[in-house]
């Protein structure tokens, strides 16, 4: 029998260190699930803890002044459906002189 929460091909997310970039899918909860019409979101962000009950990430939005920059997101064990890590986000490069 497999690990639902690990996948083909990656480490377990409970064995990911500290400073991982990682997208991790979460069941929502009944409320958030009759809010919002679904039942899935994903969470993209570098874990700053990892244990057992959880992950914890610090969200990584496409841009720096997108609502939720930065913020933290604790995802319990029993919500994680997926995940994976990413790799680092690339360098952002000076427009080009014209």
């Amino acid at each position: 029998m497999t690990d639902r929460h690990a996948l083909p091909g990656s480490s377990d997310w409970r064995d990911w260190p500290v400073g991982t970039r990682a997208v991790v899918r979460r069941r929502l909860s009944p409320a958030e699930a009759a809010a919002t019409g679904r039942r899935w979101t994903d969470v993209i962000g570098v874990v700053v803890a990892v244990d057992g009950a959880g992950v914890t990430l610090r969200r990584d939005p496409a841009r720096r002044d997108s609502p939720g920059a930065g913020t933290e997101v604790r995802v319990a064990a029993d919500d994680v459906a997926a995940a994976r890590p990413l790799p680092p986000r690339p360098e952002r490069r000076a427009p080009r002189a014209r």
